[in-house]
C-alpha cells in the first residue's frame, strides 16, 4: 500500500522526525498503528455501550452527576 501526502504533510512529517531522530517512514508507521489501535478500541467502546443500552443497562443524566459527586467528595 502507498499513501500520498501533500508536500505540506510530508514537510511537517519529516521536520518531526528529524527532531525526533527517526526516519518519517517509521515515525508514520507508529502513528498509523496508535491511530488504528485507537480507532479499534473506540469502536470496541461504542458497541459495547449500545449493547448495554439495548439491556436497558444505563444511567440517566442526573445519576451521573450524583455519582460524579461521591466520587469527588471520596
Amino acid at each position: 500500500m502507498k499513501i500520498h501526502l501533500t508536500p505540506e504533510q510530508e514537510a511537517r512529517l519529516s521536520q518531526l522526525a528529524g527532531s525526533k531522530g527517526r526516519d518519517p517512514e517509521g515515525l508514520a508507521r507508529e502513528v498509523l498503528s496508535l491511530y488504528l489501535e485507537h480507532e479499534c478500541r473506540f469502536i470496541d467502546a461504542v458497541k459495547r455501550g449500545m449493547a448495554s443500552l439495548d439491556r436497558g443497562q444505563y444511567l440517566e443524566h442526573e445519576d451521573v452527576g450524583t455519582c460524579i459527586e461521591r466520587l469527588l467528595q471520596s
